[in-house]
């Protein structure tokens, strides 16, 4: 296989890897670097790729090894929203929202960054695959290399995490 045909499949996928990158380690530098690395080592292993089976979940999964085994891997600590270069945040119209709408969404916003970043790497993971990049179980059993058993229980328990994390009652919300 070919350079070009590598870039053909694997670079559509940068601005996903890149946004998993900025969950997994909290920072755009290390997100970089981690993206970079993770490319470098596709491109290299890319003579082993099957071609037809999923691009999508061989780079997540180069990119989760390549997190687990770097300097920040599972020491990732912090996770915040990302601001335009400037700092700014993107300005909101304000035509059919008051400022109390805008002040509920900001703090749910920051308080389920919290409850993210409250949560192990692997749930937190598990719920950025599944929510975020919208992947399959059968995707996140590829990238985890786990079985999709154990990504249904593992996502579960993720789940149970984040609505105790947001202070959410189970109980009341089956109702």
């Amino acid at each position: 296989m070919d350079r070009v045909f590598f870039e053909q499949l694997a670079m559509p996928l940068f601005d996903q890897l890149y946004n998993h990158a900025c969950w997994l380690t909290g920072d755009r530098v290390d997100a970089e670097d981690l993206v970079q690395e993770t490319y470098a080592k596709a491109l290299k292993g890319f003579a082993a790729f099957a071609e037809g089976t999923n691009i999508r979940a061989w780079m997540f999964r180069i990119l989760r090894n390549t997190f687990l085994t770097s300097k920040s891997g599972l020491a990732a600590q912090r996770t915040e929203p990302l601001e335009d270069e400037d700092g700014n945040a993107e300005e909101l119209v304000a035509d059919s929202l008051t400022p109390e709408v805008i002040l509920m969404r900001s703090q749910n916003e920051q308080a389920l960054f919290a409850a993210l970043d409250s949560l192990s790497v692997n749930y937190r993971q598990i719920i950025l695959l599944c929510e975020v990049e919208e992947m399959s179980y059968r995707e996140i059993a590829q990238v985890l290399d786990v079985p999709l058993g154990t990504v249904m229980s593992r996502l579960s328990r993720a789940r149970n995490a984040l609505r105790a994390s947001l202070g959410v009652n189970v109980a009341q919300e089956v109702r």
